[in-house]
């Protein structure tokens, strides 16, 4: 197996499949309704419905960089797109936005040339090796997050 099929294995292991540490950011989000997403159950904490369109984000933007070999930076107001309409059709459309920008990148290291692995990442000092690796990692991370999140929304349901 090359290690851009490794990578893959883990990003999909992540997203939709079965990860070594817990639930996958699929299985976390399954079941998930418009309002549990947008409900702030931690005081100062980004609701589930940021972090989906943040997530989304970095899911695209190394996969932008590498494929155009360019320093590509969101802006504040692009790194946690605001939340604009809250019912059920734009959760899901926020859904399938998240759904897609998975499916590129997993698409692009179909067939991105293994050697590009140790490129620098455009903009960094690092390789695209690591940059794909946290890609993973800022899976995990924000899974872990919407994880406590469902839970204190659940928490807080059942005391109202």
């Amino acid at each position: 197996m090359s290690e851009l099929q490794r990578i893959d294995d883990q990003l999909q292991r992540m997203f939709e499949g079965d990860p070594w540490h817990g639930l996958s950011l699929s299985s976390l989000l399954d079941g998930v309704d418009a309002e549990t997403a947008a409900a702030r159950p931690i005081p100062g904490a980004h609701s589930i419905w940021e972090l989906v369109h943040h997530l989304t984000v970095w899911l695209d933007v190394p996969r932008r960089r590498v494929e155009g070999r360019q320093a590509i930076e969101p802006t504040p107001a692009e790194d946690w797109p605001p939340v604009q309409a809250t019912g059920e059709t734009e959760w899901r459309e926020a859904l399938d936005r998240l759904r897609q920008a998975y499916r590129k990148l997993r698409e692009m290291l179909a067939w991105l040339d293994e050697a590009r692995i140790e490129e620098t990442s455009p903009g960094r000092s690092y390789p695209n090796y690591v940059l794909l690796h946290g890609v993973i990692q800022h899976l995990a991370y924000h899974g872990g997050q919407i994880a406590l999140l469902r839970k204190a929304q659940e928490t807080a349901s059942r005391n109202q």
